[in-house]
């Protein structure tokens, strides 16, 4: 049985990573400051599925504060940190940087810290595919630039990146990056599209549809984002890993799918696409399927069907959820 320090544990990935670990007979710490980024309900939500757990520890704990980060260390010892606490989304880091710097660069500071101070041996660490800006290289590969972020948000990812690159290299810590793209299932991000269109359309409400549709994206279930983030504890030394982004739709294409699984219409007001917003994405996973051994199980038809299938269980309180 090992012990590991899960941050953003009532977020989306690291709720169901958590989950996986207990499962597994392991402990979590988990580690959340419960923000009000989106409706706290959801988070709720996540977090009661894991708190009746004997094995599972919470900690309300604000991951900028170095104090607070260092005093985890009285749960250890720690056989790993999993960092996937981030202030997300390409969109609201335009309207507030500071809060993105603060979770997403000094957070993981003070984790790598804490690590270096107690001999943590593995870091996890969550970053995003939006790192790679407007690339032209599809299926996009870890080696594609990603030195010209395009929000607020990619930067402090890459930063955060770079500093746990800096602790790989003074002090031997063994550090394994994954680059997410987007990843969808029950109890989602409500800012994401998949939870957006869902609540959408079955509640008869018009979909915003920022651009003509024709924009794309690589999706990739929840579980299988969670599987692999497990696998990547294993000793690596330093890697940089594409998750997810496997299966490609447009925009339209998948409103069309959830039209289909809601057997509902969507009434769709169109909007200028944001700046923010990459045209394309697009992942090459042949890293993780040779280092990891990874592959995704859960196809997109069959994600969206048990996304929609949660919305309509839940539906009493998801369906009040703002969505903005």
């Amino acid at each position: 049985m090992a012990n590991y320090i899960v941050t953003g544990a009532a977020g989306f990935i690291g709720a169901k990573v958590s989950e996986l670990l207990l499962k597994d007979g392991h402990r979590v710490v988990g580690v959340d400051n419960l923000n009000d980024a989106y409706d706290i309900r959801v988070k709720e939500y996540r977090l009661g599925m894991l708190t009746p757990h004997p094995n599972f520890t919470f900690s309300k704990t604000e991951l900028a504060d170095k104090d607070a980060v260092f005093a985890l260390a009285e749960h250890g010892p720690f056989d790993g940190v999993i960092n996937l606490a981030a202030r997300a989304g390409v969109r609201a880091s335009v309207e507030n940087p500071w809060v993105y710097l603060s979770t997403n660069t000094l957070g993981t500071l003070n984790l790598l810290e804490l690590s270096r101070q107690h001999d943590i041996p593995k870091f996890v660490l969550a970053s995003t595919s939006s790192i790679y800006g407007n690339t032209d290289i599809f299926p996009t590969p870890e080696t594609a630039d990603s030195s010209r972020p395009l929000q607020p948000y990619s930067a402090s990812k890459k930063g955060a990146e770079a500093m746990a690159h800096a602790f790989h290299y003074l002090y031997g810590l063994d550090v394994t990056i994954f680059r997410f793209f987007t990843v969808y299932g029950p109890a989602g991000r409500p800012d994401m599209v998949m939870f957006r269109f869902a609540r959408w359309i079955t509640e008869g409400v018009p979909l915003r549809l920022n651009g003509d549709g024709e924009q794309s994206r690589g999706f990739t279930y929840v579980d299988d984002i969670a599987r692999g983030t497990i696998l990547g504890l294993k000793p690596l030394g330093y890697e940089i890993i594409n998750l997810g982004g496997h299966e490609v739709i447009t925009i339209n294409n998948l409103i069309k799918m959830l039209e289909e699984k809601i057997g509902r219409k969507a009434e769709i007001n169109y909007h200028p696409l944001h700046k923010a917003d990459a045209l394309r994405n697009d992942a090459d996973v042949t890293k993780a399927r040779k280092m990891l051994g990874w592959e995704a199980q859960i196809g997109l038809d069959e994600g969206v069907s048990r996304l929609v299938a949660w919305y309509n269980e839940n539906r009493t309180w998801a369906s009040q959820i703002d969505v903005f």
